[in-house]
C-alpha cells in the first residue's frame, strides 16, 4: 500500500487525517451548515471521533488515503478529503474469487471524495487546489489509470466544480445510496483518464494562477 504523504500548495497543505486535528475539524464543520444537505458532514465531537476513527481504520486496511485541509492563509483545518476505493490491480488474481489478493505497493485506480469545507473556506480556491494535489499524488507519482468523482445528483454545486476540473460525465447511476437527506440518492460518476491529466493538470494551472507564476519566475 502506498506510504502516506502531506502535499503541500500555495494555499493549501493536505495532512494526515487524525485525532490530532480533531478540534479544529469540529469548529470548522459548525460553521453555517446549509450547503450540506447532499453532503455527509460530521456534526458534533462525538460524530468527528467516529467519522476520524472508521477513515484510520480504513487507512490501515490500504483502502483509504484520508486528508485534514489546512489553509494556510489562516492556518486552521477548514475541512477533509481523501483517495478513496483504491485498487491494486498488480500482482497475481485472488483466488477463489472474491477473497482478498496480493496489495500493491500503489493504487491502479482511485476514487477522490469525502470532500467537505467549512463555510468560510468555500468559493476560496481551497477545493480547487486541494483537487490539484491529490490528483497530481494519483496521476504523476502512483501512476493510477483512472480517477472516479462523484455526486448527488441534485447536488449542482458539487457537480460545477467537478465538471470545472474537466472531468467526463460517465453517466448517473440511479439508486444509487442512501443519500445524506436519508433519501435513496442517484449519483452522477465521473472520471479522468491518464491520458487526459495533462490537458486537466494545465486547466487547473491556469486557474489557480500557477502559468503566471512559472513565467515570472522565469
Amino acid at each position: 500500500m502506498p506510504a502516506f504523504v502531506t502535499l503541500s500548495g500555495r494555499s493549501v497543505r493536505l495532512e494526515p487525517l487524525s485525532l490530532a486535528v480533531l478540534d479544529d475539524l469540529v469548529a470548522a464543520a459548525s460553521e453555517d451548515r446549509s450547503t450540506y444537505a447532499f453532503t455527509r458532514v460530521p456534526a458534533g465531537r462525538d460524530e468527528m471521533v467516529s467519522y476520524v476513527e472508521a477513515a484510520m481504520a480504513e487507512q490501515a486496511e490500504g483502502r483509504t488515503m484520508p486528508f485534514a485541509i489546512r489553509w494556510l492563509h489562516t492556518d486552521r483545518v477548514v475541512g477533509a478529503t481523501r483517495l478513496m476505493n483504491l485498487e491494486y490491480w498488480q500482482g497475481p488474481m485472488p483466488w477463489p474469487p472474491g477473497s482478498k489478493g496480493a496489495v500493491g505497493e500503489v493504487p491502479s485506480v482511485a476514487d477522490i471524495g469525502y470532500t467537505w469545507l467549512a463555510a468560510s473556506a468555500q468559493g476560496t480556491g481551497v477545493n480547487r487546489e486541494s483537487k490539484y494535489l491529490l490528483l497530481s499524488l494519483a496521476f504523476e507519482t502512483w501512476q493510477v489509470h483512472r480517477i472516479t468523482l462523484k455526486a448527488d445528483v441534485r447536488n449542482t454545486r458539487s457537480r460545477a466544480a467537478i465538471e470545472a476540473l474537466g472531468a467526463h460525465l460517465d453517466g448517473v447511476r440511479r439508486a444509487d445510496s442512501r443519500g445524506a437527506d436519508d433519501t435513496v440518492r442517484d449519483t452522477a460518476y465521473y472520471s479522468i483518464l491518464s491520458p487526459e491529466w495533462p490537458a486537466v493538470r494545465e486547466r487547473l494551472r491556469a486557474r489557480l494562477g500557477m502559468m503566471e507564476a512559472a513565467s515570472e519566475a522565469a
